[in-house]
């Protein structure tokens, strides 16, 4: 705990990377991606951490094939080519992150998921990349995901 300049009590702000051990495997979804790569005013530094440790060789960033296709979205709407280069060149090469192919296993486990739960497509693949990854756990801004046994879920608020 802390205090503001006012004086009032503030509760420090718990890492997302509590309690997954050292140098953790996460799947990251997409959401917590873009919050941090368009500096979103209030999440951005939420996910910061996972970003961080990715960075500095602390944690290990994995992201689903959907994730990638989702995050270029954005920019490839707005005709960017430059920006979707550089998340491309982010998101596929930086130290720390690797990308999990959508092959016939993660698609069988994607469908399982989306059976035993109703989630969508998406969102099951990322359920199932992060199992088939052995994840410490799935970082996501999603509270629909929560409710998936067996696989820890960090991130909603």
């Amino acid at each position: 705990m802390g205090r503001t300049a006012a004086g009032r009590v503030v509760r420090a702000r718990k890492s997302l990377l509590d309690g997954l051990g050292e140098q953790p495997v996460v799947v990251v979804d997409t959401a917590p991606i873009i919050y941090w790569l368009e500096g979103h005013p209030r999440l951005a530094d939420r996910f910061a951490p996972i970003f961080d440790a990715a960075e500095s060789g602390d944690a290990t960033v994995v992201i689903a094939t959907v994730t990638l296709a989702e995050v270029l979205a954005g920019p490839l709407r707005a005709d960017n080519e430059l920006l979707t280069a550089q998340y491309r060149e982010a998101l596929t090469r930086s130290p720390g992150w690797q990308v999990m192919p959508l092959d016939v296993d993660v698609a069988v486990e994607a469908a399982r998921m989306r059976g035993a739960y109703r989630l969508r497509l998406p969102d099951a693949i990322q359920v199932a990349t992060a199992i088939r990854a052995g994840a410490a756990a799935l970082v996501t801004h999603d509270r629909a995901l929560l409710r998936v046994r067996g696989l820890r879920v960090v991130g909603p608020e």
